[in-house]
């Protein structure tokens, strides 16, 4: 049988052994894993710049989102002001003094010997400052809008030719005004009506009559506008 000398085995089993030393492949291990570590930190890289693209689009949005809000609100304070000044507007036309029924409840109260020569109506509106409201526990409390305060105040100049003038027939007139349905309404009482400018007894020229001149002023309740 031949013999088979194999001149190589030795450079071979050297081989063998390099191939088989566990530095070298726990430089491989470590070399993969590095490898693996960086593609990871890359990928957490690219994540992490995608979310905080995503964050600032998100910031955008809620801020313009933010500006519309403020801007609802401030509408919505400006609607609530128009709104409140409008309903007084109408308020204000609904219950605005007029004149027609004042003349018509003249026309129905009058006295014997007693004539109205002139009526005046005086009519004034006195600013009312806003009462700012005040906080408690989180709550808005109190508080009043601007407003205005409406006076009016009639004068009435008349001539009083009954057979004893400047007495009953005064008295009278103002009992008859103060019971009209018309003043009634008006919360006008005979405290509300005063005697004013009573002149002495004159003779009229034509008919020899004695009579007086005086004035009456009418002070209606105030109204809040």
């Amino acid at each position: 049988m031949p013999i088979r000398i194999n001149l190589l085995a030795e450079a071979q089993s050297a081989e063998e052994l390099r191939r088989k030393d566990p530095t070298k492949r726990a430089i491989y291990v470590a070399a993969c894993l590095v490898v693996m570590v960086l593609v990871w930190m890359s990928s957490l890289q690219v994540k992490i710049m995608a979310d905080k693209a995503h964050l600032s689009n998100l910031e955008a949005r809620l801020s313009s989102h933010t500006n519309a809000y403020n801007q609802i609100l401030v509408n919505k304070h400006s609607l609530v002001d128009v709104k409140s000044k409008l309903e007084a507007l109408n308020r204000l036309a609904a219950n605005r003094f007029l004149n027609a029924p004042l003349l018509d409840a003249l026309m129905h109260g009058t006295v014997d010997g007693i004539q109205i020569t002139h009526f005046r109506m005086e009519q004034s509106f006195i600013a009312v400052p806003e009462v700012a409201p005040i906080m408690e526990r989180g709550h808005s409390v109190g508080g009043k809008p601007a407003g205005s305060l409406e006076r009016n105040k009639l004068v009435l100049d008349a001539k009083d030719t009954s057979p004893n003038p400047g007495n009953d027939a005064i008295n009278h007139l103002k009992e008859t005004l103060a019971h009209s349905g018309y003043f009634t309404k008006q919360q006008v009482s005979t405290n509300e009506i005063m005697l004013k400018n009573l002149s002495t007894p004159q003779l009229d020229p034509d008919s020899g009559k004695p009579y007086v001149l005086f004035s009456l002023e009418l002070n209606y309740p105030d109204h809040e506008r």
